[in-house]
Formats: structure tokens, sequence, C-alpha cells
């Protein structure tokens, strides 16, 4: 079942200036692009995201997750997909 692109990320990606659609890569949920040119895919499929934990078990529980994920993904938050899951999803 493909991923359901959450409004929080639509309103994310707004911000950054770039469109996102469903992926077509395998166990990913997003694609993003820029002036009509796809630069990466982003997200696992398979795992939650900020706005998935929010719906599934409240605020709370969904920060706590967001820090762990800053954390054990830091050196990849500033560049590239990472830079764009990070923005986009968490």
């Amino acid at each position: 079942m493909p991923y359901k692109i959450k409004d929080y990320s639509f309103e994310q990606a707004k911000k950054l200036n770039v469109d996102i659609k469903p992926s077509r890569v395998k166990n990913k949920k997003i694609d993003v692009f820029k002036d009509g040119k796809k630069i990466a895919s982003i997200g696992d499929s398979r795992y939650k995201d900020f706005p998935s934990y929010i719906e599934s078990d409240g605020l709370g529980y969904a920060t706590k997750r967001r820090s762990l994920y800053k954390s054990r993904h830091k050196k990849d938050l500033n560049s590239g997909a990472g830079y764009y899951a990070n923005k986009i999803l968490w």
C-alpha cells in the first residue's frame, strides 16, 4: 500500500519551495521535486515519521521519536535526501 502523504509534509515542502508526490521507488515514501526535476526520494515506507506518530500515538510520543531520529541521523540532516527527510517528514 503506497504511503499517504500527510498535510504536515505538504506544509513543510511548501516552506522549502519544493513539490512532493508519492514515491515510485520501492520502500520510499515521497519523491521531492524542485522546478519539475526530481531531487530526492525520502522516507522508508516501512517506518513511521513524525506526523504518523502523532496520528497513532499522540504528540508527546511523536516528539520523543523525532528527537531520537534527529540524534540517530545527525550526520545526514544538512544535505541531500537526509536534509529533505528531516525537514519534510520530521
